[in-house]
């Protein structure tokens, strides 16, 4: 980023907070790998991001696969009110099971940060992996089933539709006030 004219750069390792962002921010573990070219395979450290807004705690997981790191950050951070999880590009499970986690394991990374509310990510846009486009949001709704929570609290936004977050951390989305998208 440097060597690009950008000076306004931190670098953090996992559980150290930024001491530049506005906020309070943490980096926090993740299951991925890390390259720009394919001469640096894992010279720089991947990660979630862990905020606090509001005296809310709001856990980002970017690309990540499934593992015990999802129990060890609600064990060092307690538990998270939002989660945002990515459901997509996880076949096949031979090869991408190590940096993309199935519907099935988001839901259990929902349980293991013991989230309040989760939002499902990174399914949808591109045709990137085998699986049909529509079959994140698909298999995300039987592995809820599947585990007896309730469909909102791990509910996939339409696309270009908005949620706001109360003071309660209850998401207010433009479908359920019956209005169109913010």
């Amino acid at each position: 980023m440097r060597s690009m004219g950008i000076r306004k750069v931190e670098e953090l390792d996992w559980w150290q907070p930024s001491l530049l962002a506005p906020f309070p921010i943490m980096l926090a573990q993740s299951q991925h790998f890390s390259a720009r070219t394919p001469f640096d395979r894992d010279r720089a450290l991947w990660g979630a991001f862990v905020f606090k807004l509001a005296g809310r705690r709001i856990y980002f997981a970017g690309d990540s696969g499934y593992g015990a790191h999802f129990a060890s950050t609600h064990e060092r951070l307690g538990a998270v009110d939002l989660a945002l999880l990515p459901i997509g590009a996880y076949e096949p499970r031979w090869f991408m099971k190590d940096i993309h986690m199935n519907p099935a394991e988001a839901v259990q990374a929902h349980l293991d940060l013991r989230a309040r509310q989760s939002i499902p990510m990174h399914f949808g846009t591109f045709q990137l992996t085998p699986e049909g486009i529509d079959e994140p949001v698909r298999a995300l709704e039987a592995a809820l089933r599947d585990q007896d929570l309730n469909a909102e609290t791990f509910r996939a936004l339409a696309f270009g539709e908005s949620s706001r977050l109360d003071a309660r951390m209850v998401l207010d989305t433009a479908a359920s006030r019956g209005k169109d998208a913010d």
